[in-house]
């Protein structure tokens, strides 16, 4: 069983919890291949969420995805934090799963009418399912930093994930305050 240590960096910071043997260990690579995973997911959900904003209808939609625009925004710099925690270089490698999510809220753009509530109700079904994708990534990841004693990495992708969750439900509360009943009467 190996032992949990705090290893010094090249620029001397500590990386905690890691041993020389976990950060060459194929779990710590899959656990980093999967980071640069959900960061190219950030940086294009980054590109896209202004995209979003501009074909809602709703002013309080349009608000919720420029709220969330900035929370990704701190999401890829959090990510950044934990590349360097973890002494990786941060590289983005291509998400095909948020690129078929973020396809697919271009599909909804594309078949549904401007100003319409039925186009609003699916820029938030889209929305929410990246953000379920979002919350299952984090989740996963946050649990495979604690199993590996990556103490300040658990805590970074734990804020993320609270903030998922919560962008969540914002989009649930916009949805049933009165976007859905719209659509339905339209």
């Amino acid at each position: 069983m190996a032992t949990t240590t705090k290893v010094t960096s090249k620029k001397g910071s500590k990386v905690s919890g890691m041993t020389g043997k976990m950060k060459d260990s194929e779990f710590h690579e899959f656990f980093v291949d999967e980071l640069k995973d959900i960061y190219w997911a950030e940086k294009h959900l980054v590109k896209a969420l202004p995209k979003m904003k501009k074909a809602a209808t709703s002013p309080e939609l349009a608000a919720a995805f420029d709220k969330h625009t900035a929370e990704t925004q701190t999401h890829i710099e959090t990510l950044e934090k934990v590349f360097e925690l973890l002494e990786e270089k941060p590289v983005a490698k291509k998400c095909d799963a948020m690129a078929g999510l973020l396809e697919e809220a271009n599909s909804i753009i594309e078949d549904t009418d401007e100003g319409t509530m039925i186009r609003d109700a699916g820029l938030i079904l889209a929305a929410q399912k990246v953000e379920h994708y979002e919350i299952g990534t984090y989740g996963t990841l946050r649990t495979f930093a604690e199993c590996m004693g990556h103490t300040e990495v658990v805590d970074l992708l734990q804020q993320t994930l609270d903030n998922e969750k919560a962008t969540d439900e914002d989009l649930t509360q916009v949805a049933e305050a009165s976007i859905n009943a719209a659509a339905v009467a339209e």
